[in-house]
């Protein structure tokens, strides 16, 4: 409770009194009846602080909910510019006006306010990302190097056995991470939290099973039901950054792609199912994909890697096609 606690001081809300207790009610909505991670909520309250931190500047004056009932279509794109003007990723901006539009959205169902001046505005248009999964003999390596990765044997088992993980079974990193001791698997399957608080089953190669296994053997730590499965050199939670972080030594090592990170094993797991046969809903239910097109992007990186082949294989491929010099009456 007490990171909880934490986590919540770095917040900081530029709102009037009325405006932060419908911030409160909002994140309390978010908690208990989107039933949202903690991770989910905080993420989406940064967002919201960093734009009541430019509306404080753009007003002269701490938001209230009048204020924000007036808020022009004007004023949301002068948001954008500035978020714009510091270099910030589209993406990123995305994120920030789709949770405005949430919160907006809360305050006009609750009565508080209404204005639909985010109606006016779009978001700005994210250009078409294919997920940048490893070659099969890259991900391999890339987990068989992490193992002599660190000198403290259970260190080094640890990270072999985290990034089978995530490449063996496709988890996220914050569902690997948030894996305790108890729900260690044991057995062909395993049970995870998803996004939005959504379980799946999906299935547990014994190769990762036997390396989960040997890293926890090596591990010094006491090993309680409730205590987190990967741990840090202290015995507490492991942190995403030093996941990253290893994989980024591993990398610059094995002379990988930038886009070689703790995620594209994830994407590695579905490019490599779909491109071995798998079929789309089964891929679908095993990455804890809400929607179908989200899984249908792993078919765009295997059309391309076909497409590739074909360039590279077919010998009229790499012909140059030479124009006719008589014209063709057909229609």
């Amino acid at each position: 409770m007490a990171d909880r606690d934490l986590t919540d001081r770095l917040i900081v809300f530029p709102a009037r009194p009325d405006l932060a207790r419908a911030i409160e009610d909002w994140r309390a909505w978010l908690a208990t009846e989107r039933r949202a991670s903690a991770h989910t909520v905080d993420a989406y309250a940064r967002d919201l602080a960093a734009f009541l931190a430019f509306l404080s500047d753009h007003l002269s004056a701490e938001p209230a909910v009048s204020d924000l009932a007036k808020l022009a279509a004007a004023d949301i794109r002068s948001y954008l510019a500035d978020r714009a003007n510091r270099g910030l990723a589209r993406s990123s901006t995305a994120r920030a006006m789709s949770t405005l539009r949430g919160f907006f959205k809360f305050l006009d169902r609750r009565g508080i306010a209404h204005n639909p001046a985010l109606k006016a505005v779009r978001t700005p248009k994210l250009s078409h990302a294919v997920p940048k999964a490893l070659k099969e003999d890259d991900a391999l390596e890339a987990i068989r190097a992490a193992g002599e990765l660190h000198e403290v044997p259970w260190i080094a088992a640890r990270d072999q056995a985290l990034l089978l993980l995530l490449y063996g079974c496709g988890l996220r990193i914050g569902e690997a991470l948030s894996l305790s001791c108890g729900q260690s698997p044991r057995r062909d399957s395993l049970r995870v939290m998803g996004k939005g608080r959504k379980e799946r089953i999906v299935p547990v190669l014994p190769i990762v099973r036997d390396a989960i296994a040997k890293y926890r053997d090596l591990c010094p730590f006491v090993a309680d039901a409730d205590a987190a499965l990967f741990v840090g050199a202290r015995g507490q939670a492991l942190n995403p950054g030093v996941v990253q972080r290893q994989v980024r030594t591993l990398r610059a090592q094995l002379g990988l792609a930038e886009t070689t990170t703790p995620h594209a094993l994830r994407h590695s797991f579905a490019t490599h199912l779909l491109g071995k046969g798998g079929d789309l809903r089964t891929i679908q239910d095993l990455l804890g994909h809400a929607s179908l097109s989200t899984t249908q992007r792993y078919t765009e990186v295997d059309a391309a890697r076909l497409a590739k082949v074909y360039r590279a294989a077919h010998p009229r491929a790499k012909l140059t096609p030479k124009l006719s010099s008589s014209t063709d009456t057909r229609s």
